[in-house]
């Protein structure tokens, strides 16, 4: 399939964690830009509602309900995304879940579940859909295809109570790191991308409800106390879903490779790297807030 040499106008995107948050706002820009859209994502009832949507913009949609951690479904998605449109010209490795608590609580299921999703699902995304791009480039040098992986700035910090989050968003920030190197050995059209959000009211406090099965064992302390940090963290963000899904497309545009929603942030980023520099043991991420750490650890100890 010949698409538009001009990656803000026509080819097909594929976007995982299409049904709400960042991955509908995408979906919404791309189809603005006349783009084909495959919407992917494992609650059937929201993508239904989704993707009826997107197609009432008037673009071509193709959605399908998959388990990202799952190998065969994404490369399922994978083969239905090239029988309908060819190579995708954008693909967002975006589903992601949530979940906090003591590092040494997780259970064995919390992380098979967190770390299928969060890193899996991109490690599959990136493993289906790079060499089908790099074919299509290959086969026409004026083709151009982006791959964007949701990380978090959790990704690059290592805030207290978020232990199997916190890896999983690492890993995502180490992968697209190592793509980004890998695919400038191999090609000069085929580029990588990492999206690194803060706090931005979407649903992922609610990651719950999509959970494959029950959870083994009720919530400890720590887990009930992070559940409640990111309720409330989530819900009070300024910066919209929108907002992200726009600077994306900016980063694409302007092939940028990191993206941040909170640049602010980035303060914490260098005092880590300062750690590690230094070195020296890892500072008090509430030194700026000291009544936070106060409160956690008074409630992590049950006074």
């Amino acid at each position: 399939m010949k698409t538009s040499n001009d990656p803000r106008r026509g080819g097909t995107a594929v976007i995982t964690g299409a049904a709400s948050g960042f991955g509908l706002q995408v979906s919404r820009i791309a189809a603005a830009r006349g783009m084909n859209v495959v919407m992917a994502d494992v609650q059937a009832d929201a993508l239904a509602t989704a993707a009826a949507e997107i197609t009432a913009l008037g673009v071509p949609v193709l959605p399908i309900r998959l388990d990202v951690s799952q190998a065969a479904e994404v490369e399922a998605l994978g083969t239905a995304t090239l029988q309908r449109f060819g190579a995708p010209t954008f693909v967002f490795n975006n589903a992601g879940v949530g979940a906090g608590g003591l590092i040494w609580e997780h259970s064995a299921q919390d992380w098979a579940w967190v770390l299928g999703v969060n890193l899996m699902g991109v490690v599959h995304g990136v493993r289906v859909f790079t060499p089908m791009m790099l074919a299509a480039a290959a086969a026409d040098p004026g083709w151009q295809g982006h791959i964007v992986n949701t990380a978090s700035m959790a990704g690059l910090l290592n805030a207290p109570n978020m232990g199997v989050y916190n890896v999983s968003k690492h890993a995502v920030v180490a992968l697209s790191e190592t793509l980004y190197q890998d695919l400038a050995l191999v090609s000069e059209h085929v580029h990588a991308h990492v999206l690194c959000p803060y706090f931005v009211p979407t649903a992922i406090h609610q990651s719950e409800r999509n959970r494959p099965s029950p959870v083994d064992a009720a919530p400890t302390r720590s887990q009930r106390i992070a559940q409640a940090m990111i309720d409330q963290a989530v819900t009070r963000g300024k910066v919209t879903a929108a907002q992200v899904a726009g600077l994306v497309f900016d980063a694409v545009d302007t092939n940028r490779f990191y993206i941040y929603s909170h640049p602010q942030s980035l303060a914490g980023v260098q005092v880590r790297l300062e750690d590690l520099m230094t070195p020296r043991n890892p500072s008090d991420p509430f030194a700026a807030r000291p009544e936070i750490g106060q409160q956690l650890r008074k409630s992590l100890r049950g006074d």
